[in-house]
């Protein structure tokens, strides 16, 4: 093999090598925006759902008014739903916490404290409300 055939060969490798890593990157950066666990703003579910139906069943405007108030009341429940459980998911995390404080050293107390104050502020950055005040 001869050395311009080789070189060509090398440069053709790292250019689908950097193409498939360009493309996992881009790949890996758009399906973690979509799976990522948000609270979406009120009505987005159902505009989503009723878009999607209307879509996929190729629904007639007559069918779309008839489904509406049908896919409000599901996400009225959906998202009531969604509260209960962050409420109850939230109670237990502060049930652990409350229950091994006693264990923990000062310093390790203080560790805990910054670990929720972080957590909190996620969780107010992916658009969750902040907890009631206990």
């Amino acid at each position: 093999m001869n050395s311009s055939l080789r070189w060509k060969l090398i440069i053709a490798f790292l250019l689908v090598f950097i193409a498939g890593g360009l493309c996992g990157f881009f790949a890996a950066m758009h399906s973690s925006r979509w799976m990522q666990f948000h609270h979406p703003a009120p009505g987005t579910l159902a505009q989503h759902m009723k878009a999607h139906l209307t879509n996929e069943l190729k629904l007639t405007p007559a069918q779309v008014d008839q489904i509406s108030p049908i896919v409000d009341r599901a996400t009225s429940q959906l998202e009531a739903k969604r509260e209960q459980t962050s409420r109850e998911i939230r109670g237990i995390f502060q049930q652990l916490h409350r229950d091994i404080a006693p264990i923990l050293t000062p310093e390790q107390r203080d560790r805990l404290e910054r670990m929720e104050q972080r957590h909190r502020e996620l969780m107010h950055r992916r658009g969750f409300p902040p907890p009631p005040p206990q």
